[in-house]
């Protein structure tokens, strides 16, 4: 298996990335703006709909790979746009931001620059 698999699939190694992680109860929507705008993000009804999708989709799959997420969240909002879309409402990345302000687990690999964010 390549390093990058082993780092995937290792899910003890995702710790820099569950640090955001709330329990789901905990969430509310004044804690995601608080972090959104700490991201330097202010959400309007986009953020919101990408936001509650990502929480939807979590509580019916758990956590995802990150390429994954990010095609399902490309399909879900394929009408407008994509991922040209999300971009556009999260420059740092959909799947890392928006899980950030959603209070998810940001799926591995998805923080290290080395694998692809757009940090």
């Amino acid at each position: 298996m390549s390093d990058i698999n082993k780092y995937i699939s290792d899910q003890s190694t995702w710790s820099e990335e569950r640090e955001n992680q709330l329990d789901l109860e905990e969430w509310n929507e004044s804690i995601a703006a608080a972090k959104a705008k700490e991201l330097g993000l202010e959400l309007d009804e986009g953020h919101w709909e990408v936001v509650r999708f990502l929480r939807k989709h979590y509580l019916e799959n758990g956590p995802v790979r990150a390429p994954a997420l990010s095609d399902a969240l490309e399909e879900q909002f394929a009408d407008r746009g994509g991922r040209k879309y999300l971009y556009t409402l999260f420059p740092d990345g959909p799947v890392l931001q928006a899980c950030q302000v959603a209070g998810l687990p940001v799926p591995g690999g998805t923080i290290n620059p080395g694998f692809g964010s757009a940090r």
